[in-house]
């Protein structure tokens, strides 16, 4: 599985962010511009949250068995590929879902003398920063879930004596 690339996340952020603050410009032009939902960065705050929990639940397992302590319990190779399933999932969404947002709060930037687009450009800030959080949660459970290098072929072209 390839892992996550910053510069894949952050085009999908920045495409998503003027997609979304030129259909913000053409909506409020033609009529009344759709509302960004409070839940949006509870949403994504809880996913971080899910993730960086899994991470450091994977991490600390891990951590115990390279330790070889009796008490131990193992981690099935099938949950964390599904972990990191799960966090590069959440963390496309979450580019795409904060750029949208993030756009919108552009906008909503030039407008915050009226309460009501100041509280939906508060939302879309909120939305932003929590996206940025589920990107690195995702992150760090994919650097927890790596597995080590190879090291029967350093390079040399000769391979390893036992």
């Amino acid at each position: 599985m390839r892992e996550l690339r910053i510069r894949v996340l952050a085009g999908v952020f920045v495409v998503a962010g003027v997609l979304s603050w030129a259909g913000a410009r053409l909506w409020s032009s033609v009529g009344t511009l759709p509302s960004v939902p409070l839940a949006a960065p509870i949403v994504l705050a809880v996913i971080a949250v899910v993730l960086l929990a899994t991470a450091l639940s994977i991490r600390a397992r891990l951590k115990a068995q390279r330790e070889r302590r009796p008490e131990a319990k193992g981690v099935d190779p099938l949950m964390a590929a599904r972990a990191v399933v799960f966090g590069h999932a959440s963390a496309l969404v979450a580019a795409l879902v904060s750029g949208m947002y993030g756009g919108t709060g552009v906008f909503l930037l030039e407008s915050l003398d009226i309460p009501a687009r100041r509280d939906q450009a508060i939302y879309a800030g909120l939305s932003v920063v929590a996206g940025i959080g589920v990107i690195a949660a995702a992150i760090f459970l994919e650097r927890v879930c790596k597995l080590p290098e190879d090291d029967e072929n350093d390079g040399t072209g000769v391979a390893p004596t036992v």
